[in-house]
């Protein structure tokens, strides 16, 4: 019997993709934060692991879509250099 897939939607472009080929984003209580490794508690969205995608979360406000609460600038701006760090 084959493997399912795990498939999930980015939160900026709303494609379909493999959970591997994604990044999540986690929220954890009061923080939000890049999660690498894609296992760590909290409610998750997920996002395409390349630069337009993720400046495309700050533009429309995803995060703060996906989460229900207001996401501020800041952390917006924690998250695109997190991922250009990498």
């Amino acid at each position: 019997m084959e493997k399912k897939i795990p498939m999930r939607t980015c939160i900026a472009c709303k494609t379909v993709k493999p959970k591997k080929e994604l990044i999540r984003v986690v929220k954890s209580g009061d923080s939000i934060s890049l999660d690498k490794t894609g296992k760590a508690n909290g409610r998750g969205a997920y996002v395409c692991n390349d630069e337009s995608c993720i400046k495309k979360l700050k533009k429309t406000k995803a995060l703060s879509r996906a989460f229900s609460c207001e996401v501020s600038e800041s952390i917006y701006d924690r998250i695109v250099e997190e991922f250009l760090g990498n």
